[in-house]
Formats: C-alpha cells, structure tokens, sequence
C-alpha cells in the first residue's frame, strides 16, 4: 500500500503559488503603509490523483492549509489561508484582516533595492484506497519575487 500512495503523491500536479500584493506586487511598497498579502486563488484549492499498483487504486486529495510569507526584512508572516484579496471596499489605511505586512525600512540597502519576499504553501494530502486511508502532510510548495519598499517624505505647508 506504500508504494501505491508513494505514486499517488508523487503525481501530483501542486501549483506554484502567484503572490499578490496591494498595493500592486508591481509597484513600490511603502514604509508604515499596511501591505496586504494573498496567494492567487488559481493556486488554492484541492488537487486529486490516483494512482494503481497491481491492482490496488489509490485516490489522493491534497489541499493548501497555510502560507508562510517570508518578507525579505527578516519578518515573517503566517496566514492560515490564502490571505484576503484587497479591494476598494477596504480603507487604503486599513491593514489585511488574516494576512499582511507593514514594512519599518526602505529596501534600498538590500540586494538590487528590492526585498525578496517568498511565500511557502504547506499542502496535506489525504488518502483512500483498498479500505484504508491516512494523511501525508507538509508538501511546500514556493514562490518568490522582489518588492521594492521605499519611504514617502511629507512636507506640511500651511
């Protein structure tokens, strides 16, 4: 029965996770301004595959159950989901309600001015086949992108 989950799990197809910012993953950041975080939802969801070994079927499901968010800053963040996608329903001020960020420092002095921010999805894979069943947890799967954090200076006039 091993070997037949051991194939079960090996083929699945998980998917990259795509990280999505607000604001824009493609814009800079800004120091003390909440940065929202969330895994696209074309990655999270539940996978399932069989596999059969001498005429013994498994079917394997594995589902996303957290992401961790490494923010280039030394800061990490762990989000027991996908994380909330921003919207215009939302304050610009308002921090993210399950998965966010607020960066202290400019990312100037690191490599190519940007942070490298990765995120990591642990997946669990449940398991059935020939009256049996069990979980294999902890499949990472990861993604990574620069971010560019800078600062915002304000001039009062009056």
């Amino acid at each position: 029965m091993e070997v037949v989950v051991q194939r079960a799990v090996e083929r699945l197809e998980l998917p990259r996770p795509v990280i999505r910012t607000s604001p824009d993953e493609d814009l800079v950041q800004v120091v003390h301004v909440p940065t929202w975080l969330w895994v696209d939802r074309s990655a999270w969801g539940p996978v399932s595959v069989s596999a059969a070994v001498d005429g013994v079927e498994v079917t394997a499901t594995a589902k996303p159950r957290k992401s961790v968010w490494l923010m280039g800053d030394g800061r990490t963040v762990i989000c027991q989901g996908p994380g909330t996608p921003y919207s215009a329903a939302h304050s610009p001020r308002a921090s993210s309600p399950d998965c966010g960020h607020t960066y202290r420092r400019a990312s100037l002095s690191a490599p190519g001015g940007a942070y490298t921010v990765s995120v990591q999805v642990t997946w669990d894979v449940e398991w059935h086949g020939a009256g049996q069943s069990g979980v294999v947890p902890g499949l990472v799967i990861a993604a990574e992108r620069p971010l560019v954090v800078d600062e915002v200076q304000a001039v009062v006039t009056g």
